[in-house]
């Protein structure tokens, strides 16, 4: 997933919700020191750290073997733990990327980069200017045929393909607007799709270059390889019921992480770091007193858009929506070379969640954990639903995010253990039994514009 973190303009909503904690801290000071020992004495970042190791031992795509035996293994440790845990499998489009794919012009050979969901094909044909892609771009425009060429920019990377293929197009070269390769998605699977490549903006401006000379550049796209299937993912799952039958709150947290990883990466910060996080979780909690109900959750198919966490939400009830106050979302919780610890939520306001751990992470550590927007993780299908909930990453990101390199030797058992006691103590906050809750409403339902960060798709 592009955990894409961005700038901490949040100074205006910290400001507020940390009045808001310093009430509620100075009320409950000496309690919540008392009560939150029981967490603290808890936290073993060493058990954290060799679960990473476990999960981290390969790529964990989403729809293949190696992230069913990821979801095998946190249900086991679950089910371990003493907690009826389950399996839970859904099903989604998934894609395979291009075996091979070139692009030559006029006979050289150019060096392109392909797109998520990019279909395969053969084609040589006369390229063609086709400016951003627009369908105005392209109103007066013979394309049948022919390969367009068009600049990254002002639509999606998706849409550009579909306006030229609704014009006639064979197939898409599409050129970056910055330094640097084009790595994209056209965002979902489509039948009307054609072949589309990526290049470089030097590369993009050279054979634009050719094509305003009158040259008519001859081209040829070939993408082999690729495939557009369904397949099936997996959730896992365990609940804590209120250890008091008739006198808990009714209300459920949800503490979630997806175990899923990109093709290539072993993923140990992405997100080993967060599903092995939720598995210690749920080992301090087993046996806390609590008067509310805990989820522990793990989703699949996170990288490819959400698909587990959306399936989630989607099966839990208009009563089930109503009842959980928060959700906790760890997701890269443990690269040595990331930044510090920050929260998004969808909409970048505070909520229950942020309100929590603020009040916790003074405690422990002097200072609030500041807060900011950001989506393109598992929280965001919470919040569409109207539910208070909050993602935990460090900013920015690691360099080998999403690459081969984030490997366990990059994780910092430090880190780890600040993140498990902010979050856990924050969740034992409000569900230790004699908790006094908080005044936070659920917000109004949010609807992210998108799952994909706009870096990906446009």
């Amino acid at each position: 997933m592009k955990k894409t973190v961005i700038s901490l303009a949040v100074a205006t909503s910290l400001t507020l919700s940390f009045t808001s904690v310093q009430a509620s801290t100075s009320a409950n000071a000496s309690h919540n020191q008392s009560s939150e020992q029981k967490v603290l004495k808890k936290v073993n970042a060493e058990k954290i750290y060799q679960d990473i190791a476990y999960l981290s031992k390969k790529p964990r795509v989403a729809g293949t073997e190696a992230e069913r035996e990821a979801a095998t293994f946190v249900q086991k440790r679950l089910s371990k733990l003493g907690y009826e845990s389950a399996v839970e499998p859904f099903t989604f489009t998934g894609y395979t990327p291009a075996a091979s794919f070139s692009l030559s012009v006029n006979g050289t050979s150019y060096s392109p980069t392909t797109f998520t969901y990019s279909t395969n094909g053969n084609v040589t044909a006369e390229i063609v200017d086709g400016g951003l892609g627009t369908k105005d771009n392209l109103a007066n425009k013979d394309v049948t045929g022919k390969i367009v060429l068009v600049q990254r920019g002002t639509i999606t990377f998706g849409e550009k393909v579909l306006n030229a293929a609704e014009k006639g197009a064979a197939a898409v070269i599409i050129f970056n607007n910055t330094d640097g390769e084009l790595n994209g998605t056209l965002g979902g699977a489509n039948d009307n799709y054609i072949p589309s490549l990526a290049v470089t903006k030097e590369e993009g401006e050279k054979i634009l270059t050719s094509i305003q000379k009158g040259e008519k550049p001859l081209g040829t796209v070939k993408i082999e390889g690729a495939v557009v299937s369904e397949r099936t993912s997996y959730n896992v799952t365990a609940t804590k019921s209120s250890t008091f039958k008739k006198k808990g709150t009714n209300d459920i947290i949800v503490v979630g992480a997806h175990h899923d990883s990109v093709a290539g990466a072993p993923g140990a910060n992405d997100d080993a770091s967060g599903t092995a996080m939720v598995l210690e979780l749920a080992r301090i909690f087993k046996t806390l007193p609590t008067d509310t109900e805990l989820r522990f959750v793990t989703f699949g198919a996170e990288e490819v858009g959400l698909l587990g966490s959306e399936h989630y939400v989607s099966e839990l009830s208009e009563d089930e929506k109503n009842r959980i106050v928060g959700m906790f979302n760890l997701d890269m919780v443990g690269s040595r070379d990331a930044g510090d610890l920050v929260m998004n939520t969808a909409d970048g306001t505070p909520n229950l969640v942020t309100e929590l751990a603020q009040a916790s992470s003074t405690r422990l550590n002097g200072s609030p954990t500041p807060f900011q927007a950001g989506g393109r993780s598992d929280h965001v299908p919470f919040a569409e639903a109207g539910i208070p909930a909050a993602l935990f990453i460090h900013s920015p990101s690691e360099p080998w995010y999403h690459t081969p390199e984030d490997t366990l030797d990059k994780i910092s058992k430090e880190k780890l253990q600040d993140v498990a006691e902010i979050v856990g103590t924050a969740i034992y906050d409000r569900s230790r039994p004699d908790q006094q809750g908080s005044s936070v409403k659920k917000k109004a339902t949010f609807k992210a514009p998108h799952l994909y960060h706009e870096q990906d798709v446009k």
